[in-house]
């Protein structure tokens, strides 16, 4: 099942020819001892005369986990996300701290980035160097913008914070007991949506350049838009979850924990930028 995001196109998880499955890769089926059965290496395991010691060694030593298996566990892409989300507050606190009314510097720190998550989206395997090189400068973009909004509405980083806590923690709680099932039908209706509200960001970015204002930025409409951002952050982190589920189900290898914890990171930043836009329409 393939996954997507507002800004970058991440893989999905892929079942492989022989009935188990892989994420984007190629990994070993399951039950494929040359020893079992009765082809060409059968009655060849050396353990089959083995002393009554070693027997004894090989069946009560405890099976393998995830961790000898090199497969990814939520354990993994729970670290992997606290260390992306503590670069990207890292970010934050020298943009906010030294970077003050820069917003020359954030747009070309979120430009870097953008660069740094696009490189990292078309690899085929993930490169941690990159994924917190993204989230450095995503973080001082953050920091730079948090405190100009926080100069004009006092206080609305830190509500907006508090808020992409509320949503994350109520979207995982209704993903873990199923009120939302991340269906083929959902993803296709969810995506629409998705591009179109994108295209229309997109549309009045290019006709404010010449003064033209759709007033998405303000009153009644500015407040739609910022829910319907809101909500789609939402279903992005709903899509996040269904991917780390697939991949601890399937059998991952564990380095893909870091595309997880880069595709968490994207969906928190979008509904922490909608929710900051938002609360200052909302205060005005």
């Amino acid at each position: 099942m393939r996954s997507s995001n507002p800004v970058f196109s991440r893989r999905g998880f892929t079942r492989g020819d022989g009935g188990y499955a892989g994420f984007g890769g190629q990994q070993q089926p399951q039950g494929g001892n040359p020893y079992a059965g009765g082809g060409p290496y059968a009655g060849t395991n050396p353990y089959n005369n083995g002393t009554p010691e070693q027997l004894q060694e090989m069946y009560q030593a405890p099976p393998a986990g995830p961790l000898q298996t090199g497969r990814m566990t939520i354990d993994d892409v729970v670290m992997r996300t606290a260390i992306t989300l503590g670069t990207v507050a890292v970010g934050a606190v020298v943009g906010w701290v030294a970077l003050a009314g820069s917003l020359g510097l954030a747009f070309g720190a979120a430009l870097i980035a953008f660069v740094l998550g696009m490189v990292q989206s078309f690899k085929r395997e993930p490169v941690p160097a990159l994924i917190l090189a993204y989230a450095a400068f995503e973080g001082i973009f953050l920091g730079v913008i948090s405190e100009a909004y926080n100069q004009q509405w006092s206080g609305a980083p830190l509500q907006a914070v508090l808020s992409t806590m509320a949503i994350s923690g109520g979207m995982l709680v209704a993903y873990r007991t199923r009120l939302i099932r991340v269906t083929a039908r959902y993803q296709r209706i969810g995506m629409a949506i998705a591009i179109g509200f994108v295209l229309l960001l997109v549309v009045n970015l290019l006709l404010s350049v010449f003064g033209v204002d759709l007033g998405m930025r303000s009153g009644g409409l500015g407040i739609i838009v910022g829910i319907v951002g809101v909500l789609l952050g939402a279903f992005f982190l709903s899509l996040d979850f269904k991917q780390i589920e697939d991949g601890v189900t399937y059998g991952a290898p564990q380095r893909e924990s870091w595309l997880a914890a880069f595709g968490l990171t994207l969906s928190l930043v979008w509904i922490y930028l909608e929710m900051l836009r938002l609360i200052s329409i909302l205060r005005d």
